[in-house]
């Protein structure tokens, strides 16, 4: 028996943010030992995700983070239930935008769903770089030119 209470989370982490990092402070405060499965690019394909960084970035980010006490890649969606035998989990959390998927764990261990950092996701950031890398080269050069004439009429 250990004395020390295991959580654990799975998650992509791409473009890792403060929503990620406010998620990883709030899980560890749930136990002792926080544990960290991050996706591989392999399983996020089968997810039809495409990540921007690659997961040998991604882990080494998470495992930097001072709440974080183990990474471990996710590489299927079957894991879950041997990750929490094998590491003696007591609660497993997620964001609740998983509300109730997970709550076949529950025979295992305590199953947690957080709410997440208002306004803050990889998708909206996505979302406002496809928006920005799709203004055409040439706008953005006209742009460029009307603030150098601006800056000249202020000199």
């Amino acid at each position: 028996m250990h004395n020390k209470k295991v959580v654990i989370t799975y998650g992509t982490f791409d473009m890792f943010h403060i929503g990620h990092l406010k998620l990883l402070q709030r899980l560890k405060e749930l136990g002792d030992y926080l544990i960290v499965g991050v996706s591989t690019d392999e399983f996020n394909g089968q997810k039809g995700k495409k990540t921007l960084i690659p997961y040998e970035q991604r882990s080494e980010i998470v495992s930097n983070i001072k709440c974080v006490d183990l990474v471990i890649p996710e590489s299927n969606w079957e894991q879950k239930v041997e990750d929490i035998k094998k590491f003696d989990v007591d609660i497993f959390a997620i964001g609740d935008d998983w509300q109730g998927k997970f709550d076949f764990l529950k025979e295992y261990c305590e199953v947690v769903y957080l709410s997440r950092t208002e306004n803050v996701s990889t998708t909206k950031l996505k979302k406002s770089l496809g928006n920005f890398l799709s203004i055409p080269k040439e706008d953005i050069l006209n742009a460029f030119e009307i603030i150098e004439q601006l800056k000249k009429d202020f000199e």
